[in-house]
């Protein structure tokens, strides 16, 4: 029997304020590494050019819960630039949750992948 493909994710992308730069993406089934990812060997993380940012496949390790995190790199640093604690890029998360101090939970993020299926993530800008 051949394996099963891993289910696709379809990500959608709005609100970007400039086609500059790209959008780093990250993946991931750990509630403790959202949502930088960088403490999970097991996330998927990406980097998008924000000019093709309307629609773009992130392909999950699994079947399982998952949240994502975009940040609109407009310098192409590879990092979310602060200005005094704030963001100076803009941000989005799966299930595009209430942004108040932080970043939302991982609960509120996250959504369960069963197979392939789609997510929308509106782009906020503090600054």
């Amino acid at each position: 029997m051949p394996p099963t493909p891993a289910p696709t994710v379809e990500v959608s992308v709005t609100g970007l304020r400039s086609a500059k730069g790209q959008i780093l993406v990250c993946l991931t089934p750990n509630r403790k590494a959202f949502p930088d990812c960088s403490k999970d060997a097991d996330s998927v993380r990406m980097a998008v050019k924000a000019a093709d940012a309307g629609n773009f496949t992130v392909h999950a390790p699994a079947i399982g819960t998952y949240a994502i995190a975009v940040v609109h790199d407009e310098n192409s640093n590879n990092k979310m630039d602060t200005a005094i604690f704030l963001p100076k890029e803009g941000f989005g998360f799966s299930r595009n949750p209430t942004i108040t101090v932080g970043p939302p939970s991982f609960k509120s993020a996250s959504f369960a992948v069963a197979g392939d299926m789609r997510q929308s993530i509106k782009m906020k800008y503090m600054l």
